[in-house]
């Protein structure tokens, strides 16, 4: 216990981030330290699984340390153990599980294995107190994208997914064929401003009537075949255009579907999740329609959009609240659905 509340470890290596941070009672941060890898996978354009799980390893102990010095506490301070054990990379997962398994068994805590999604949207607890259950989540991130409706702090139903790429890897890919770089998301998101998304259009895909699916790998080739085409007739290719262009046939049709899925289960609050709910234009237009409509939007700031271990903390949290503990067999599982 660290001040009467009940004092979580949390850490995080799902994909390329190795994090830590003290968690108190949920909602109550301590420290929250992220070792990004961006700068390392950005030569191959992407993550690459073995160079993640090295960074995970030689990172790991001094992030845990790290998060532990910055909230002033030691291990016997600490009440419960919590990590990421999937969805994401298994190499990586396996990194920070089996850390916290080695903590858990040396010193006697509780371990608590925590869904990454859970953690994404849990982080909106920490930046708005005041937010309960029941709502509408929007889970928009390098590997996912799924509509959730949010029945309790641990009772969570998918009512939409993916059936391909995930929005943010369709962003790194159109990115890629643009020649922007990586990551795709933000540079996108910065170069779409200068651009008209009206110059460039590209097929809005909404899959069945009714569906809450997604499905944004056809948007790499739509962009791709644009791209030739110009090429081919000699024009110029007008970069801005084609981001502001992508991005709006994107997100118009993640908006719509989000909104349309609020209003038929008579939610009056939707928050936002995932690394792509930083992007600025995403944020700009569920704010417009939620005001439209008269609903609440929930998102967290940039830092609690990527991964992070403070919203690993607060899953943990309330998991273990709710009686949830797990033992040291927990595997990791690299699909595993929430």
């Amino acid at each position: 216990m660290i001040d009467g509340k009940l004092a979580v470890l949390a850490i995080e290596s799902s994909c390329d981030e190795t994090a830590a941070a003290v968690v108190l009672d949920g909602r109550d941060v301590r420290s929250n330290i992220i070792s990004s890898q961006i700068e390392t996978h950005k030569l191959y354009g992407g993550v690459v699984p073995e160079i993640a799980s090295r960074q995970h390893l030689t990172n790991v102990n001094w992030v845990v340390d790290s998060a532990l010095e910055e909230a002033g506490a030691s291990m016997d301070d600490i009440d419960v153990i919590g990590v990421t054990y999937g969805p994401g990379l298994v190499g990586a997962l396996l990194i920070g599980l089996a850390t916290a398994k080695a903590y858990a068994l040396a010193c006697g805590k509780p371990l608590v294995g925590v869904n990454h999604i859970a953690g994404h949207i849990s982080a909106n607890f920490i930046e708005h107190p005041e937010l309960e259950p029941p709502f509408m989540a929007l889970v928009v991130s390098g590997g996912h994208t799924n509509l959730v409706e949010v029945r309790s702090y641990t009772d969570f139903h998918v009512l939409g997914g993916t059936r391909d790429d995930a929005v943010g890897e369709a962003y790194d890919k159109v990115a890629r064929v643009l020649g922007l770089g990586y990551p795709g998301g933000p540079l996108i998101d910065k170069i779409a401003k200068e651009g008209d998304p009206e110059a460039v259009h590209f097929k809005r895909v909404y899959l069945e009537k009714g569906s809450l699916d997604f499905s944004f790998s056809g948007i790499k080739t739509g962009v791709l075949n644009y791209i030739n085409s110009e090429k081919q007739a000699g024009r110029e290719i007008h970069v801005p255009d084609v981001a502001a262009g992508f991005q709006a046939a994107v997100l118009d049709v993640i908006v719509d579907k989000t909104m349309s899925a609020a209003k038929d289960l008579g939610k009056d609050k939707i928050v936002m999740a995932g690394g792509v709910a930083a992007n600025s234009r995403l944020r700009e237009m569920m704010q417009q329609q939620c005001d439209k409509n008269g609903i609440a939007l929930y998102r967290p700031s940039p830092i609690l959009c990527t991964d992070n271990a403070a919203m690993i903390g607060c899953a943990a949290y309330y998991k273990y609240m709710a009686g949830g503990t797990d033992g040291l067999d927990l595997d990791a599982i690299p699909n595993l659905e929430l």
